[in-house]
């Protein structure tokens, strides 16, 4: 296991999944239901958060998700996660899917998701997790963005107690 107090680079704990659109993900419409694909980013987010912190984690709070079009029965369904920001306990992870029309090629941004995670000890409370490096521009802007989220995220939090 990897010392828990060594930082780790964003790239060693991103995640991409993969799915194919069946009848039973769809609705009336034919395009798929969005609990589907939240089950799907969720998953997805929380592995993400697992590899980074080599603890169980728990979803904390789901900041944003945006559906941009829509996802139809037969799309492949691409789901990349990233972790964006490492607090002293929680975790930023931002998702981003990607439908792909396996006929055509075409494929289009669907949906964007950030989730924040929490690494629990042995009986289950949060505990502090590892630093993370960001090493590319983008990783260091989505760095940047998630520390803002996190803040805006815990000033609401105040505001709600």
């Amino acid at each position: 296991m990897n010392n828990q107090n060594e930082a780790k680079k964003a790239s060693e704990s991103a995640v991409e999944m993969r799915y194919l659109v069946m009848p039973n993900h769809t609705n009336p419409q034919n395009s798929i239901f969005g609990g589907v694909v939240m089950s799907w980013i969720d998953m997805a987010a929380a592995m993400v958060a697992e590899r980074h912190s080599n603890r169980p984690v728990v979803t904390v709070h789901v900041d944003d998700i945006s559906f941009k079009a829509p996802i139809r029965i037969g799309d492949h369904v691409l789901i990349k996660a990233s972790l964006n920001f490492v607090g002293k306990s929680s975790m930023l992870v931002g998702v981003k899917v990607i439908a792909e029309n396996p006929f055509t090629g075409i494929s289009r941004h669907t949906t964007t998701a950030y989730l924040a995670f929490v690494a629990l000890d042995d009986i289950g409370r949060p505990i502090k997790v590892r630093p993370v490096i960001p090493e590319s521009d983008e990783e260091l802007r989505r760095f940047q963005e998630g520390k803002q989220r996190i803040e805006e995220m815990k000033k609401k939090n105040i505001k709600k107690e």
